[in-house]
């Protein structure tokens, strides 16, 4: 009998980060300058990143070395443990065999501190004493401000206001590791402002916060900027996510027909689908299909225009080929913060128009239903961002019933919901828009 928790030991961490670019079939396409509409070179980045994390951004190399201080801290909570849900399958009644990469055993909470541990070491290592960010739900901030503490940097986290004022928790978490955090927009920048002096009751976004926080990082010679998700190295570094699952799911003995994350960016989506994905691109899983699920509140992937657009809502930013609603778009509240983005990550879009993945978008209020049904049936509650893959995983499982179909299904649990429950009372309560 597969165990229900498969482990791996600390030797098992990997050493490299998977780098799926020279694998593409086609190119990507390069960012722009947001001026000329010509591509840029690492000089443009220089002012808010240092130089190791830009050298990962363009990297060609498939393999890209973990630092041994990054790994070492690593061990504080990786491997992760990869469950097979046996309960949650008895739930829907299904043939098909449900494993859940569970990443919301680490410090903080989320699957974010993996990322956030590499981009700290690497702004200290060139003796940079300040990051600045932004964070929709928290979870990204949290992991920030927590691997801020560790490498012994300031941290300034700039909050979306509607996740602000509805995940009070998150916001305590960044304090309690030392970090300072203001509801975005906020009147410390000039985008912040601008945005409150047009909407002052405007809810935020992850593009308005992403301005302010680039804005700040801009101002100051001691801070650079750290961003949680979309760009290349951010992709790469959660990339640990799917190499240990793919041991794990050695283990169990089987290999997933299915490989489903939520997505917002795109990080914990790519983390745990590109290592798979390689199989795929190399001719050795052709039917392996990879799923990006998203709220169809912000359905960049499923209603958004693959084109150059900005990352930010300023219009600040390098010019990016992705999938995108628009830089001005502001999403409604939903209490799935961390998937409020306009647009994707390139890497994400490019797989995407290339047909090598696919793109759902689910309803608030259906997913948390979802989100219940695993929460009562395997103990760990859900953020809401990892709910929208749950529901997927239910979708398909009870196709796999239709068709009684043993279909093997592995999915990212992102993160837990525990400072979520604001969200989940609002859904019991029956006060919860359901965002159609």
């Amino acid at each position: 009998m597969i165990d229900t928790k498969i482990t791996l030991p600390e030797s098992e961490i990997p050493t490299h980060f998977y780098n799926i670019v020279p694998d593409l079939p086609t190119p990507l396409p390069p960012p722009l300058h947001p001026g000329t509409r010509e591509p840029i070179g690492p000089e443009m980045l220089a002012p808010i990143f240092p130089m190791g994390l830009i050298a990962q951004e363009v990297s060609q190399s498939p393999a890209v070395e973990i630092p041994d201080e990054v790994r070492q801290l690593y061990r504080l909570y990786r491997p992760s443990p990869v469950f097979r849900a046996r309960a949650f399958e008895a739930v829907v009644d299904t043939p098909a065999h449900i494993y859940y990469k569970s990443e919301h055993v680490s410090p903080v909470g989320s699957h974010k501190l993996n990322t956030a541990l590499v981009q700290a070491y690497a702004n200290k290592q060139e003796g940079v004493k300040r990051l600045a960010t932004e964070t929709g739900a928290g979870q990204w901030g949290s992991a920030l401000a927590c691997a801020c503490r560790l490498m012994g940097l300031e941290c300034m986290v700039y909050m979306v206001k509607v996740s602000y004022e509805q995940k009070p928790y998150r916001r305590i978490m960044m304090k309690s590791y030392g970090a300072d955090v203001v509801a975005s927009p906020s009147t410390l920048t000039e985008a912040g402002r601008r945005v409150l002096a047009e909407s002052p009751d405007s809810p935020g976004s992850l593009g308005i916060a992403i301005s302010e926080a680039i804005e700040d990082a801009a101002k100051r010679d001691d801070t650079k900027y750290a961003l949680g998700s979309v760009l290349n190295h951010v992709l790469l570094h959660q990339t640990i996510i799917g190499q240990e699952a793919k041991k794990q799911m050695e283990l169990a003995g089987e290999y997933p027909d299915l490989v489903v994350g939520c997505h917002g960016g795109g990080s914990n989506f790519a983390g745990l689908a590109f290592p798979f994905l390689r199989d795929k691109l190399k001719g050795r899983r052709k039917g392996l299909r990879a799923i990006a699920v998203e709220p169809s509140a912000c359905p960049s992937l499923t209603a958004g225009r693959r084109e150059y657009d900005f990352g930010d809502t300023a219009g600040t930013t390098p010019l990016m080929m992705m999938h995108t609603l628009g830089h001005g778009f502001i999403p409604a509240p939903v209490h799935a913060g961390g998937l409020r983005y306009h647009g994707s990550a390139p890497l994400v879009s490019h797989l995407l128009a290339e047909g090598l993945i696919e793109a759902e978008a689910y309803a608030q209020g259906e997913v948390f239903e979802s989100a219940l049904m695993f929460a009562r049936s395997e103990g760990t509650i859900p953020a809401p961002e990892s709910a929208h893959a749950i529901h997927s995983v239910v979708q398909h499982a009870l196709k796999a019933r239709a068709s009684n179909e043993r279909t093997v299904i592995l999915f990212n649990l992102s993160g837990h919901g525990i400072f979520d429950l604001s969200a989940y009372d609002a859904f019991l309560s029956g006060k919860m828009a359901m965002m159609a």
